[in-house]
């Protein structure tokens, strides 16, 4: 069952890619809605595995490391998988409606989408450095054609600055890994951990860390390393920028703190993990206060996710020489901040391409007296807010409730007023959008109504966001399942 399974995610989205390819976008979306349907139940039938029996390796083809590829499976692993599987699943649905089938250059976008779901799949399931990296590229080249289906100029130059983002954060994180083989002769994260219990901790590898974060930092656009992300999420197609900001900027984090955790102890030091702090305090302040700043709608929520994403980056100092149970608080707690992130944000993005495909304008002014013509979609952008303000009950009440407590049990207080500071902006922001869509105008025009669908949708991505902190128990209890490990690396 577990072989069919692990097919299933990492080899069928594959396999619809190359099919997808083959068709135009009308019958490439017939094909994608049924292969959807059989992502969302391998997933979920992985995640009740875990659930029941804990996490566990497992080798491709049979191979254990280090001659085979080794993937992780564990509580953390297919708790993303089934999170892409929810949002990827809600985008593919709102894109097949909502993006224009007669361009031609449309038809690619589903290859795209099918290429970039296997990336995200390989990367939660990665054990190893370098195929880590490969699923990382997948990610970053399928997300860079995303972004350039947009036509015009301005998404061509924008996939091409993310082009040289994703590129340069690669090199810097390819030059991290070749550190690490050349000091323990190994590329499982797991082999590592285990010649530093047996070994002396090598010169340099403290720099082959620095290196890796530093790489993946870019890639997921930490403060000051953020300029290529507003243009990419801001002009792209809204599935296109709901999946960028919900899912791919989320795998190069889930890299680097996997990396923090493993290696961060015997590796790091208490400096680099206050900078990383520092880095992601800032970008929480600056994003949130640009967010309020801007004039188009999309930008809005595209520097929200800026200032969202620095609060993931916390999660450095708060894991570093400090006791387990701080630490274990931190760890719940980004993991909580990146779901509920991930439903918002996506929910935002996908009711904010309803609102400018129903104005025909990306400016936040153009929303005058829209709260009376869609005011479905304005509610599920106001819900996703609620879990961006961090208010109770939504999933980011939870998530920086958490945050909280290991800021107060460590002893560093100073992150208190980031989350409380960060709670306040971002309300600011949401309100901005709801003050405009509630002035009137003598001058308004009919607007345009879409499809039913389009609404339901990222309504739904927004209650799950809510309700993410009803459930927050469960959703965490499964990554405290014990790991069945089958011998040293």
């Amino acid at each position: 069952m577990t072989l069919w399974l692990m097919a299933g995610l990492l080899f069928t989205p594959l396999a619809w890619a190359v099919l997808t390819l083959l068709m135009n976008f009308a019958w490439g979306r017939l094909v994608t809605w049924g292969g959807i349907v059989v992502q969302v139940l391998v997933s979920l039938g992985l995640w009740l595995i875990v659930s029941r029996d804990g996490g566990f390796y497992y080798g491709l083809g049979g191979w254990q490391a280090p001659l085979g590829i080794e993937l992780r499976v564990d509580g953390l692993a297919v708790t993303f998988v089934l999170l892409t599987a929810v949002v990827a699943s809600a985008c593919g649905l709102h894109a097949g409606v909502y993006i224009d089938p007669d361009k031609p250059w449309h038809r690619y976008f589903w290859p795209l989408f099918w290429f970039l779901w296997a990336g995200l799949n390989a990367v939660w399931l990665g054990g190893d450095l370098f195929n880590l990296y490969v699923g990382l590229e997948l990610i970053s080249l399928s997300a860079v054609g995303l972004v350039a289906l947009g036509g015009k100029a301005g998404a061509l130059r924008a996939s091409i600055r993310y082009l040289l983002a994703a590129l340069l954060g690669s090199l810097a994180y390819l030059l991290g890994v070749a550190l690490i083989y050349g000091q323990f002769g190994t590329l499982s994260i797991a082999g590592v951990v285990f010649r530093l219990e047996e070994h002396a901790v090598p010169a340099g590898s403290g720099l082959a860390l620095a290196l890796m974060v530093t790489g993946l930092a870019l890639k997921t656009a930490l403060f000051p390393l953020h300029r290529w992300l507003p243009p990419a999420h801001g002009i792209a197609k809204s599935p296109v920028s709901a999946l960028l900001s919900a899912l791919v900027v989320k795998a190069s984090f889930y890299i680097a703190a996997r990396l923090w955790l493993e290696l961060g102890e015997p590796l790091g030091s208490l400096a680099a993990a206050q900078l990383v702090g520092l880095l992601g305090s800032a970008a929480v302040v600056w994003g949130s206060w640009l967010a309020c700043r801007q004039l188009e709608l999309k930008q809005v929520v595209a520097y929200s996710s800026v200032a969202q994403i620095g609060y993931l980056f916390l999660l450095f100092p708060l894991t570093y020489s400090v006791s387990e149970s701080v630490s274990l608080q931190a760890q719940q707690g980004v993991t909580l901040q990146v779901i509920s992130h991930a439903l918002a944000k996506a929910a935002m993005f996908l009711a904010a391409g309803n609102l400018i495909l129903a104005t025909g304008s990306a400016r936040v002014d153009a929303l005058t007296g829209v709260s009376r013509f869609l005011p479905f979609s304005l509610f599920s952008f106001g819900l996703a807010g609620v879990s961006l303000m961090s208010l109770p009950p939504s999933g980011g009440f939870a998530a920086k409730w958490l945050l909280l407590q290991a800021s107060l049990g460590s002893g560093q207080w100073w992150w208190l007023l980031v989350l409380l500071a960060g709670g306040l902006l971002s309300a600011a922001y949401v309100f901005r959008i709801y003050r405009a869509s509630f002035l009137e105008s003598l001058e308004t025009d009919e607007f345009y109504h879409p499809p039913r669908s389009l609404e339901v949708i990222p309504m739904v991505l927004a209650l799950m966001a809510i309700g993410l902190g009803l459930v927050s128990a469960e959703v965490l209890s499964v990554m405290a399942l014990p790991f069945e490990e089958e011998g040293s690396p």
